[in-house]
């Protein structure tokens, strides 16, 4: 397998070119170093237990982007499955379905930032809480936050794992019935499945972040974003897409999402790191001005000190 932009080969052939180790060695290199930028997003979610901050619009576009991305390629590569039975060797099998295997791991990482979010969701932040007001005009005389209404935001995240859930039901039937009943990505109607999966990821990977970019602009904070998630991924986007570009059957409908990716994530990570800084200065600016209050002694004082002076 060559690892080059080809639009003249077809999908749905096996492909019998050489593979180039470089490109391979790429292609592996992007598949462990995808599963490892996740790992401090899942990590700071399960150590702060908290996943405020994050947008649930965000994780909608992204998890449908990524479900569309993901059966793009696998109905435009399936036939790798097959060569892998009747023409590869194993090496030579899993070199040609390296794209799959990225895709995949892409895939499971972000729905698992999805399963976190809501896991994680704040309880404070899940409920309207029920006020009552007093007698006077001025009196606060109870707030109770044992409300079973839910809030608007909790309410949207519900709506948006249900929905997630069930985009990915639909394309599974789909994508199956394509590939099991009318044929591969060789098949017309199926390469068009494919095709409109990939264009669906295109434009859902083109607004995917700017709900995410509006709600920490407005926050003014990191909050449970990772940093170091952003800053692993957003030069690895680039790698990825050509690494896609060079597989085997795939069109520009499956790598220019990750272009765009890129650059969105780009623009939220420097964001990040400038609110993060900022956060930084006023903390230490508020530690400086803090005066520091002398500690009156009385009799108390005196005692603990002459107890700690006899035992020395």
């Amino acid at each position: 397998m060559e690892f080059l932009i080809n639009e003249s080969e077809e999908p749905g052939k096996c492909n019998e070119k050489e593979n180039d180790p470089i490109n391979v060695f790429i292609a592996v290199f992007i598949a462990f170093g995808m599963l490892v930028s996740y790992l401090p997003q899942h990590y700071k979610i399960i150590c702060t237990k908290s996943s405020e901050g994050i947008s649930p619009w965000f994780l909608l576009l992204g998890s449908i982007s990524m479900t569309c991305s993901y059966f793009n390629i696998l109905i435009l590569q399936f036939v790798q499955f097959g060569c892998c039975k009747n023409v590869y060797p194993v090496g030579y099998c899993l070199e040609n379905v390296l794209g799959i295997i990225q895709l995949t791991i892409q895939w499971f990482c972000f729905i698992t930032i999805l399963v976190l979010f809501m896991i994680y969701f704040p309880e404070y932040k899940k409920y309207i809480p029920n006020i009552s007001l007093g007698s006077g005009y001025n009196n606060l005389s109870s707030i109770s936050s044992s409300s079973s209404k839910y809030s608007q935001e909790w309410s949207i995240s519900l709506k948006v794992a249900t929905a997630v859930i069930i985009h990915f039901i639909f394309t599974l039937i789909v994508s199956a019935y394509l590939l099991i009943f009318v044929g591969g990505a060789e098949e017309k109607v199926t390469r068009y499945w494919a095709d409109l999966l990939g264009v669906i990821s295109l434009i859902l990977a083109s607004v995917q972040y700017l709900p995410q970019i509006w709600k920490t602009w407005k926050r003014k904070s990191v909050g449970a974003l990772s940093i170091q998630m952003m800053l692993l991924q957003t030069p690895g986007s680039f790698l990825f897409a050509y690494s896609l570009a060079s597989s085997p059957g795939t069109r520009w409908s499956t790598w220019i999402v990750f272009l765009i990716t890129g650059c969105l994530q780009g623009t939220l990570l420097i964001m990040c790191i400038c609110w993060y800084y900022r956060e930084k200065r006023i903390d230490e600016e508020i530690i400086s001005d803090s005066p520091i209050i002398p500690v009156i002694p009385d009799e108390h004082t005196r005692l603990l000190g002459s107890q700690a002076n006899i035992r020395s």
